[in-house]
């Protein structure tokens, strides 16, 4: 693994003034991956930006945990539908072009 693609959990912690207990708490119910290399946690740079939504949704809605794994979860079906939507337009204007 490159370590190079990876930040200290407990420096992003102190940047963002949060506990290291909310990271955890994060990974434990699966909405982000931590990597432990030698007692250390990591957070891999492709998770910033999904970990910063949730430190806002966290910190100025005050949405519990179990909150954000609900809101993450339909955002991601949002996306899911909307993709499919995007695909069956698609397969609607083929057929279209035959009439």
């Amino acid at each position: 693994m490159n370590i190079k693609n990876l930040i200290p959990a407990n420096e992003f912690c102190v940047h963002h003034n949060i506990a290291i207990s909310f990271i955890s708490s994060l990974h434990e119910n699966g909405l982000i991956q931590v990597t432990t290399i030698e007692d250390t946690s990591y957070i891999h740079k492709n998770e910033l930006s999904e970990l910063e939504r949730i430190i806002r949704l966290h910190s100025e809605l005050d949405i519990n945990i179990e909150g954000i794994e609900t809101i993450t979860h339909l955002l991601k079906r949002i996306n899911e539908l909307q993709d499919e939507n995007t695909k069956l337009k698609a397969q609607l204007g083929i057929f279209e072009s035959f009439i």
